[in-house]
């Protein structure tokens, strides 16, 4: 859609919005401006523009499937970025090309995103080969980006056969990440004591690789006594994966150590998820998964798009918030409006 109004003097003139062939084409050109633009497509909130994401997404789909999804996660200060710089560039010498979806938190009360991944991963934004993309997290359950399962889609569309997505490592953010990826890696820092630091159970419940970062130097000996503590705490819980054990391994990405034995795990992993029909089934689930996702992402922005529900809402988080009503009251009253009937047949109802 363009805008009739003219450009004021001295303004940038506004770039021209891509058709779909014209995106399609760039895709599979691997252009990478055109994935960029798509991408930004399919995180516009605007309607015109979700109708055509639509499209693009659902046309792309024959051509996905084909890329290693990696999720990154680990508590603040763990180096998910430093690590993801150090595999990524492994990858790309080892003629792979790499996608980088790195979804960052996001100011609860702008809604700004801090973007600096590109900064953080300065070397390897600049491989040819190597894509990397800085997410807004807004205001999604922990700062995922609720668009970077379609984002992942067009960067496989776009050539990357590795696709890696960082989570901020707080709130559901693990979860969400955990759902849309094939192998979900772990990174802990060294620490020592009998509990680890900064490692929620519900998060290594879903590892399927562990990673303790940072051994170097001093480091060294205190991330290997962590390795051991994780291995004894993860003999002890349900593999995320049926049928594997999840390995623990030690790397530094400073220096650069153990990207190799890295990627050896992801693969293996990977591979036995392929050999075992499970890697089919994963992704199957996950699309179902995200369908959830959307219904109830479109469910509450219909729900509160009603003209019946605006005028009453306000009034009743009022009331819920001076104690005059419960919130399960509350809800209640507006669920159980009679959607097929008009507002004003709703008067008898005393609601």
């Amino acid at each position: 859609m363009h805008s009739s109004r003219p450009e004021k003097p001295g303004s940038p003139a506004r770039r021209r919005e891509l058709t779909l062939e014209e995106l399609l084409q760039g895709l599979e050109q691997s252009d990478r401006s055109v994935l960029a633009r798509a991408i930004t497509l399919v995180e516009s909130v605007r309607a015109d523009h979700r109708h055509l994401a639509r499209l693009l997404v659902e046309s792309i789909l024959p051509r996905t499937g084909r890329a290693v999804r990696v999720g990154v996660t680990g508590p603040p200060g763990v180096g998910k970025s430093t690590l993801i710089e150090s595999l990524g560039l492994h990858l790309v010498e080892k003629g792979h090309r790499v996608a980088v979806l790195a979804v960052d938190p996001s100011s609860r009360r702008t809604g700004g995103s801090i973007l600096g991944d590109k900064t953080r991963m300065e070397q390897l934004s600049r491989e040819e080969k190597a894509y990397i993309r800085p997410s807004p997290g807004g205001a999604t359950p922990g700062g995922v980006a609720r668009r970077s399962r379609e984002a992942l889609l067009l960067c496989e569309a776009a050539g990357f056969d590795v696709v890696i997505v960082e989570t901020i490592g707080v709130g559901q953010s693990e979860t969400a990440v955990a759902e849309m990826v094939d192998t979900f890696v772990l990174l802990v820092l060294p620490g020592s004591g009998d509990e680890l630091q900064g490692v929620k159970r519900g998060v290594m419940e879903l590892a399927d690789l562990a990673v303790v970062t940072k051994a170097d130097g001093d480091q060294r000996r205190l991330a290997a006594r962590t390795r051991a503590q994780l291995l004894s705490a993860l003999h002890l819980m349900p593999p995320a994966t049926p049928g594997w054990r999840t390995p623990v391994l030690t790397v530094s990405s400073l220096e650069g150590q153990g990207m190799g034995s890295l990627w050896e795990a992801v693969l293996e992993h990977h591979e036995h998820l392929a050999s075992s029909a499970l890697l089919e089934e994963r992704r199957s689930e996950q699309a179902a998964y995200w369908l959830d996702r959307a219904l109830e992402d479109g469910l509450w922005a219909r729900f509160l798009g009603d003209h019946r529900v605006a005028p009453r809402l306000e009034a009743l988080r009022a009331e819920v918030r001076s104690g005059r009503r419960s919130p399960e009251g509350v809800a209640e009253d507006l669920l159980d409006l009679n959607w097929n009937a008009p507002p004003a047949d709703r008067s008898s109802r005393g609601t």
